[in-house]
């Protein structure tokens, strides 16, 4: 048999030319900071403008004291042999606000000559009459009883006494630093704190 002569195969035909490489930069990705947030400029303009409408909208809806007022005489008996002193605390409160005033609790408070503290909450007005006849002392500059419930419209002024007790001799209260009385309204968030 004769050599047939052979064919060489068929070329692939030419696909699509060589892509140039490109230069790959993973530092510019698109997901930084730089790319995806403002100017930091433009940031702390806002926070700022945030922060001076925030401060002026809590200065503005501060709680704000509804009354005031004063402790105006206080005067004290010692209760023979139990080594303690009753106190007849008259004070003047004034409601400033536009609203009424109810009282809830009436508290005093006595820091004496060494620094402690010591707390009572006024007595009941139904027991004022017992207390004057037992220490007359304490009838003397007093006013009617000032009680928790009690009403001030606004504007308005209520004088009244407190009787409060502490467990010192009448010497040692002389000797005090101060006297406080605590009146905290039903509806207030403040306090009336009255020292003397």
């Amino acid at each position: 048999m004769a050599d047939t002569p052979s064919i060489p195969p068929a070329a692939p035909p030419p696909g699509p030319p060589p892509k140039a490489q490109s230069d790959f930069q993973i530092g510019e990705e698109f997901g930084t900071a730089r790319r995806t947030l403002p100017p930091a400029g433009i940031v702390l303009l806002c926070i700022v403008a945030v922060a001076v409408i925030l401060g002026a909208l809590a200065y503005s809806y501060r709680p704000k004291p509804q009354a005031a007022g004063s402790i105006d005489f206080i005067t004290a008996a010692e209760v023979p042999g139990q080594n303690s002193t009753m106190v007849a605390v008259t004070l003047t409160l004034r409601n400033n606000g536009d609203r009424s005033l109810w009282i809830h609790t009436l508290k005093a408070q006595l820091t004496d000559a060494d620094g402690k503290t010591f707390d009572d909450e006024a007595a009941s007005a139904v027991d004022f009459d017992r207390y004057f006849q037992a220490f007359p002392a304490l009838k003397e500059q007093s006013q009617p009883a000032l009680s928790p419930e009690t009403k001030l419209p606004p504007g308005a002024e209520q004088r009244g006494t407190i009787i409060v007790s502490f467990p010192m001799t009448k010497d040692a209260f002389d000797k005090r630093k101060s006297v406080t009385v605590t009146v905290q309204p039903y509806d207030r968030q403040l306090p009336v704190v009255l020292t003397k």
